[in-house]
C-alpha cells in the first residue's frame, strides 16, 4: 500500500489478525446504531453527534450520513478531544492534541458521544469531562463499534455494533477507510478461537 504522499503506509492489519468484522459487518452494524439512536430519541431533533478521535470521528460521520438519509435532513457530527482530559497523561508519553469541532450549543441537547473501540471506560470518563467544560448536555449516550469489556469504570454503552469477549493478552484493532484504507475490526494476539 502507497499513502498519497508516495510514503509507504505499514499494513494495516498485521498477520496475525483474525478478522471478526469486515466491510459488510462494519456497515450493518453502523446502520442499526443509526436506527437505534434515532428510534431512542424520537427522531434527530435534539441528538448531537460528537466523535472521539482518532476513528470515532469517522464513525460519528458515517452515522451522522445514515441519518440524514432516514431523517430527510443534513445533521451534522462533531468531533471531541479527550486528550487533556485522561487519567494516564503522567504515564504515557506526550500525545499529540487532536482538533475538537461542535457543531452546535450542547445544553440542553442529546449528545451521543461515538468511538470505536469501548474497553476500560477510562477514555469515556475523559469525554465526559470535557463535554462537562462545554456546557450541559441534558442526556448523554454512548455509541461504540465494539464493546471488548474489562471495565475499569462503571461505564456502559448505550448502542452497540458487535460486543467482543475478549482476553487481556488480546487486542482489537479497528481499522477504517478514512485512515487505514481498509474497513475491519480484527483480533491480535492470545489464542484462536
Amino acid at each position: 500500500m502507497v499513502a498519497p504522499s508516495g510514503a509507504a503506509r505499514p499494513d494495516p492489519v498485521p498477520a496475525d489478525a483474525r478478522t471478526v468484522l469486515d466491510e459488510n459487518d462494519i456497515a450493518r452494524a453502523l446502520t442499526r446504531i443509526t436506527h437505534e439512536i434515532l428510534e431512542r430519541n424520537r427522531g434527530s431533533a435534539d441528538v448531537l453527534l460528537l466523535g472521539i478521535p482518532t476513528r470515532g470521528v469517522h464513525l460519528a460521520h458515517r452515522v451522522a450520513r445514515r441519518m440524514s438519509e432516514v431523517e430527510g435532513r443534513e445533521i451534522t457530527a462533531g468531533s471531541l478531544d479527550v486528550t487533556m482530559y485522561r487519567d494516564d497523561l503522567r504515564l504515557k508519553p506526550a500525545r499529540s492534541l487532536e482538533h475538537t469541532e461542535i457543531p452546535d450549543d450542547i445544553d440542553d441537547r442529546v449528545v451521543v458521544l461515538v468511538d470505536d473501540v469501548l474497553y476500560s471506560g477510562r477514555t469515556i470518563r475523559a469525554a465526559l469531562d470535557a463535554l462537562n467544560e462545554l456546557g450541559r448536555p441534558r442526556l448523554v449516550q454512548l455509541a461504540v463499534l465494539v464493546d471488548r469489556g474489562h471495565r475499569e469504570l462503571p461505564i456502559r454503552a448505550d448502542f452497540v455494533g458487535k460486543n467482543l469477549p475478549t482476553s487481556l493478552a488480546e487486542k482489537v484493532k479497528v481499522t477504517l477507510v478514512e485512515t487505514d484504507d481498509v474497513d475491519a475490526v480484527t483480533i491480535v494476539g492470545g489464542a484462536p478461537a
